[in-house]
């Protein structure tokens, strides 16, 4: 007689399926979290890789398109911000800020501190700047002679018509002992203001001096930096300039400028912020030996452009 069937012995300790199912949600939940906490503490830290944030795309005003380092810069852009830098390329220095103002670009870098705060006080606007880039020297140019004393008398010497590079350019040329102002002059000072003169000032559009110069229709000229790399007129060709590295120079520092209420935009700072990268300071040392950068917050460069509207409203009354 056979022997009875010995049923398996029941498993102990083993639990229905439904309990591990509910445990693995649980973890994967928990890791779910553990990563998303980890992703946003890195944003918040600013460390997060390009692959990490929304692709963007930003449009800035210059006046200095060609130059290569625009390339290092939108490049890096890119690399690090994930953002795509498009480039409007303007020849008049009165058109980036119209175009900022209006939304046709979303930055601009064209300017320093004086002249956007002549443009705020002139046109009721309210454009901040939030972040430098350098000082540029205004040099004056001459192709014939070699220092301010040998130009002859009663030579044609071209200026920047735009009101903040003329008196710039009329304090310039006070230095080099061509002409004398009124008081003393100031940084909102105008050809009315020439008491005695050695030589017959031409006022021009900027884009307009170094093409005058290198036709020989004015006997020197005073050249913004842009307009005479693209001119191609070479640094030793500048018979006299100003002091870049010196505190008289703050109100002449170049700024990235954002409309008022994108101010605190986080992109827009880093694009700013990016300008100090050692890449595009390696190449914008290159493009233009003679500037002298500057690494300003944005609250200071603010602070300085308020007090600048203050004298600019000054000298308008």
């Amino acid at each position: 007689m056979s022997a009875a069937p010995v049923l398996p012995e029941k498993p102990k300790g083993k639990r229905p399926i439904g309990w591990i199912v509910a445990a693995a949600v649980v973890v994967v939940a928990i890791v779910v979290a553990v990563v998303v906490a980890a992703v946003r503490s890195g944003g918040d830290e600013g460390g997060a890789a390009a692959g990490d944030a929304a692709p963007e795309t930003v449009t800035i005003g210059v006046a200095d398109k060609s130059l290569s380092y625009w390339s290092t810069y939108t490049k890096l852009a890119k690399e690090k911000l994930n953002v795509t830098v498009e480039l409007t390329n303007f020849a008049d220095y009165s058109l980036p800020n119209p175009a900022l103002k209006d939304g046709q670009v979303d930055l601009n870098q064209f300017q320093h501190i004086q002249y956007l705060a002549d443009y705020n006080v002139t046109s009721d606007d309210d454009l901040q700047p939030i972040g430098s880039t350098a000082v540029y020297p205004l040099p004056l140019y001459s192709t014939k002679y070699d220092e301010p004393s040998d130009l002859p008398a009663n030579a044609k010497v071209a200026i920047p018509n735009d009101s903040i590079n003329q008196a710039r350019a009329l304090l310039i040329l006070q230095a080099a002992d061509l002409v004398t102002l009124k008081d003393g002059g100031s940084a909102f000072s105008t050809t009315a203001d020439i008491e005695t003169k050695k030589v017959d000032i031409q006022p021009l559009e900027a884009s307009q001096t170094a093409n005058a110069l290198q036709q020989g229709s004015v006997a020197a000229a005073v050249v913004n930096n842009n307009f005479a790399t693209a001119a191609g007129l070479p640094i030793s060709d500048a018979i006299y300039q100003d002091d870049p590295s010196s505190a008289s120079a703050a109100p002449y520092v170049n700024v990235f400028a954002a409309r008022d209420e994108d101010k605190d935009d986080k992109t827009y700072l880093a694009l700013a912020e990016l300008f100090q990268d050692e890449s595009v300071q390696k190449a914008f040392a290159k493009d233009l030996p003679e500037a002298v950068s500057r690494d300003e917050s944005a609250s200071e460069l603010q602070a300085e452009l308020a007090k600048v509207e203050q004298d600019a409203k000054a000298a308008k009354q």
